[in-house]
C-alpha cells in the first residue's frame, strides 16, 4: 500500500512534468513560429489548481498546512490541546464542505454540458479530480490531526 501513502505526491510529480513538458513546447513553438498554442494556457491552469489541492494534501499529511501559533503557542498544554482540536474541527468543516461545493460544481458542469473555450472540451473534465482532491486533503487532515492529539507530531515526519 505504499503507493496509496505517496498517492499525492505521484499525482504533483506527474502533472508537475506534464506541465513543464507542456509549458516548454509551447516556448519552442512560440519562439520557433512565432505562433502559440493557445490550449496551453488552459491546460495549464487547470494543472496549477489541481498541483494546489494535491499540494495541499501533502502539507496538510505532515502537519504543514497553514496555522497561526502565536496565540496557542502561549496558552497551556490542555488549553492548547481544546484550541488545536477547535481549529481542527473548524478546518473539518471548510473542507468538508469544499468537497461539497466542488461535487455540486462537477454536477452542474456535467449537466449543463459547458465547454472550454480553447479546446472544446468539456468543462467538468477540469473540475473532475476537484472532489477527489478536496477529500483526500480532509482525510489527511484528518490523519494529522490524530497524530497531534496522540502526540505524534506529524511535522517531524520525513515521507
Amino acid at each position: 500500500m505504499r503507493i496509496l501513502d505517496q498517492f499525492e505526491k505521484i499525482v504533483c510529480a506527474v502533472l508537475l512534468l506534464l506541465m513543464a513538458i507542456l509549458g516548454f513546447a509551447n516556448v519552442v513553438v512560440r519562439y520557433g513560429t512565432n505562433q502559440s498554442l493557445a490550449a496551453t494556457e488552459e491546460l495549464l491552469t487547470g494543472g496549477f489548481v489541481l498541483l494546489t489541492v494535491f499540494g495541499a494534501a501533502i502539507a496538510a499529511r505532515r502537519g504543514e498546512h497553514l496555522a497561526v501559533e502565536l496565540i496557542s503557542d502561549m496558552l497551556p498544554a490542555p488549553l492548547r490541546r481544546v484550541v488545536i482540536v477547535i481549529a481542527a474541527l473548524l478546518s473539518i468543516t471548510l473542507l468538508a464542505a469544499s468537497v461539497w461545493f466542488c461535487w455540486q460544481l462537477l454536477l452542474n458542469q456535467m449537466g449543463n454540458g459547458m465547454r472550454s473555450y480553447a479546446l472544446g472540451l468539456p468543462l467538468w473534465w477540469y473540475s473532475a479530480a476537484l472532489p477527489l482532491g478536496f477529500a483526500l486533503v480532509l482525510f489527511r487532515y484528518v490523519q494529522a490531526m490524530l497524530g497531534a492529539i496522540s502526540g505524534q507530531d506529524g511535522r517531524q515526519r520525513n515521507d
